[in-house]
């Protein structure tokens, strides 16, 4: 892994009406995932540069647009996080055969996720 930006998501109020807007100006595709109101995102040709992400709804109105990056060991990042004066705002949790994410700020306040492949994970 990299520590690269490797996923994004969007919350909004409206989840169709930002669906459909980022496809007719954007082009993107969405599919359903999981049993929440959240839809992957397809920005692109994954042979060009870029990342894709999803859209979700919003759980709360401050809920902002959060980058994740890819880490190698979740559990060493959340203490690197810690130790350099970020919070964990959302603990670690399983994405179920997927990996493992954990949502936390910089000391700037900003919100990020961190994320670890885990085909293991439940």
């Amino acid at each position: 892994m990299s520590n690269r930006v490797v996923h994004f998501e969007i919350p909004c109020d409206d989840p169709d009406k930002t669906m459909e807007f980022f496809k007719e100006v954007f082009g993107w595709g969405f599919q359903s995932y999981g049993q929440e109101q959240y839809w992957l995102a397809t920005t692109g040709d994954d042979k060009s540069p870029g990342i894709n992400g999803a859209i979700m709804k919003k759980r709360d109105p401050k809920q902002p647009l959060v980058n994740t990056l890819s880490v190698t060991n979740i559990d060493e990042s959340i203490q690197k996080i810690e130790k350099a004066g970020g919070k964990i705002v959302m603990p670690k949790m399983a994405v179920p055969s997927m990996g493992w994410v954990v949502y936390f700020t910089d000391p700037d306040g900003n919100i990020h996720g961190a994320w670890q492949d885990d085909k293991d994970a439940k």
